[in-house]
């Protein structure tokens, strides 16, 4: 009986080392046939989505670097244009005030004549009143102190300086 309990024995212990090798075996067709394809579609999934979020990422950053150099292009086209516009400001002012001193010189100037010609002007109108009022009053008193007589003798003498 002894052996027929060894038997029954060894044939339990073969029976769970072959259900176990059956188990394994089913264990492993699983695996490969259906979790490890999962697993490695799984990884390629999260693979491809780290590749492209990469991918992302380096066009963020290009884009940003460019967008950072485009920043500091128009930085630079600012202050060179707010450079000329000083610049050009500071050439019309120049300019400009010239212009105006010019025109006022030209003015002073013109001023200058005008008050000569005037000053002219004057003194032919006051030459010419004062010679017609010193003609009025040499009529008058040649009138007063000439008589008939004395005003003959003076036609006479200027005649004959004529005729001579």
């Amino acid at each position: 009986m002894n052996s027929d309990a060894q038997f029954y024995v060894g044939l339990a212990m073969w029976s769970q080392v072959v259900a176990a090798v059956l188990f394994i075996g089913v264990l492993v067709w699983l695996w490969v046939r259906y979790i490890q394809p999962a697993i490695l579609a799984a990884q390629e999934r999260a693979n491809k989505q780290i590749a492209e979020a990469e991918r992302h990422r380096d066009e963020a950053k290009a884009t940003l670097d460019l967008l950072k150099n485009q920043v500091n292009g128009a930085r630079h086209d600012a202050e060179a244009i707010r450079e000329r516009a000083d610049a050009q400001a500071q050439r019309e002012y120049t300019a400009a005030v010239a212009e105006a001193k010019e025109a006022g010189e030209r003015a002073l100037a013109g001023a200058g004549g005008e008050l000569q010609r005037a000053r002219a002007a004057a003194r032919e109108q006051l030459r010419g009143e004062m010679l017609d009022r010193a003609l009025a009053r040499a009529r008058g008193e040649a009138s007063r102190r000439v008589d008939a007589a004395t005003n003959a003798r003076l036609v006479d003498r200027f005649l004959g300086s004529l005729e001579s």
